[in-house]
């Protein structure tokens, strides 16, 4: 962080601290402190891009921090009176000297914070300078400046560059500033992560699309197949074991040679050709369906990549595509459709006819289902074992309805009710009542 911006800092906290409330860290790198009950501010500490911001929201903990550095913050500092914040030795550190009564003694405590490059660290000092803690440890092996407990602080040897001299208008909506570009380059990250994962997933669907075998192709395979095993089954009498090769004239007059493979059985050989035909005239009939199946999971890929770019929040990315966990036990059979996970709702989603039958033929008749109004578009399911669900829940159902069936922005009108309203006609087609619709915004 540049030096002219901490030192418009500690000019602001000197005149707008008075105590320290609460504090304590709530990511690696992050501690959060409450001035003067109101007054709220983020200090991270991360050695590649180290500053101090606020948010208009609190931001919660990560998890819990509870390393002898987070017990030696909460017990100096929360609660206490601010004595003096200055730039230290006008370097890249900020220093805020507190006292704090205990039952037995008043204690004076320094929090260095060091924007100092390598440097860079939280370090908690007594009122001599020495060491009682530091979110980073180094030893003598790592680096000149030693920082251990128990041992006097070393001074940072002083730069010797000569300061920028500028100013913001306002620091307050500058630190606020911070964070929102913080999190817009940390959000453009995540999206990039994601759709470069789900990106992959498309390409390999595609090749798989496209190395499928054509319907006329198989057919003309089947009948190739069927014609040779017949010719073989109406010439058994005239074919010997491990025979080579058969001369005959096909259904059309023409002198054919067929391949016998040196079988030991003629007439094994034209039963397994028969199940070969029988198995590609088979393929033949599915393979359109096939091919849809996969051209709809494409499409939802797409939309899913298209919809993380669309996206506002690093909240709304992880929702449409959450992290995996480590231990996560990958299950044998695949998942018949898409699921996300919303206060506690498990919400389901059809990508495909496919999908959209095994969703209405598995749900029960407390889940709610959701529908475009009057148009084609995937089935959605919100597991649910009461009456209602809430709002908020309702709203996201509706949304990722929405976002998942068109191609354009705008308002949509989506149908829901409980399942045991909805009467399945044929496939995916249904009829359904009582019912009630909602509007969203995608």
């Amino acid at each position: 962080m540049k030096h002219f911006l901490l030192k418009q800092i500690v000019k602001f906290l000197a005149i707008n601290a008075h105590n320290i409330k609460y504090i304590r860290r709530i990511d690696n790198n992050i501690i959060i402190i409450e001035f003067n009950n109101t007054n709220i501010i983020y200090i991270d500490i991360n050695k590649g891009n180290s500053t101090i911001f606020k948010c208009k929201k609190i931001l919660s903990s990560k998890k819990d921090f509870n390393a002898p550095f987070d017990v030696a913050l909460q017990k100096r500092f929360n609660n206490s009176k601010i004595e003096h914040i200055e730039l230290y030795n006008d370097d890249k550190i900020i220093n805020i000297r507190v006292n704090s009564s205990s039952s037995y003694k008043k204690l004076t405590t320094i929090l260095q914070l060091e924007f100092t490059g390598k440097h860079t660290n939280i370090i908690i000092l007594d009122e001599n300078r020495v060491i009682l803690e530091a979110l980073r440890h180094i030893d003598e092996f790592s680096s000149s400046r030693v920082v251990k407990v128990g041992i006097k602080l070393e001074e940072i040897p002083k730069q010797t560059f000569i300061p920028k001299i500028d100013e913001v208008p306002n620091i307050e909506e500058y630190l606020y500033e911070i964070y929102e570009e913080k999190e817009k380059q940390t959000l453009e990250n995540v999206k990039k992560q994601k759709i470069s994962q789900i990106d992959k997933k498309a390409k390999k669907l595609k090749k798989t699309i496209e190395a499928l075998p054509k319907k006329e192709e198989l057919e003309l395979e089947s009948n190739t197949l069927y014609e040779k095993a017949n010719l073989i089954l109406s010439n058994l009498h005239n074919i010997k074991p491990y025979q080579k090769s058969l001369n005959v004239y096909n259904y059309e007059g023409v002198e054919v040679e067929i391949d016998l493979e040196e079988k030991p059985s003629a007439s094994k050989y034209s039963n397994d050709l028969f199940k070969k035909a029988k198995r590609a005239k088979q393929k033949a009939s599915n393979i359109s369906l096939e091919k849809d199946n996969l051209d709809e999971k494409l499409e939802f890929l797409l939309r899913l990549m298209n919809n993380i770019n669309n996206a506002n929040s690093i909240e709304e990315c992880e929702f449409l595509s959450p992290k995996k966990e480590r231990n996560q036990i990958k299950t044998k059979k695949a998942q018949a459709y898409e699921s996300f996970y919303f206060e506690g709702y498990k919400i389901m989603l059809g990508t495909s006819e496919r999908e959209n039958i095994y969703l209405l033929e598995n749900s029960k008749a407390s889940d709610f289902w959701f529908h475009l109004k009057d148009r084609p578009s995937c089935h959605v399911i919100v597991q649910n074992a009461k009456k209602e669900i809430p709002l908020s829940v309702i709203t996201q159902a509706a949304t990722l309805c929405a976002k998942f069936s068109v191609d354009f922005g705008g308002n949509y009108e989506v149908d829901y009710t409980q399942r045991r309203n909805v009467k399945i006609q044929s496939g995916a087609n249904v009829l359904y009542n009582p019912y009630t619709t909602t509007i969203v915004k995608i």
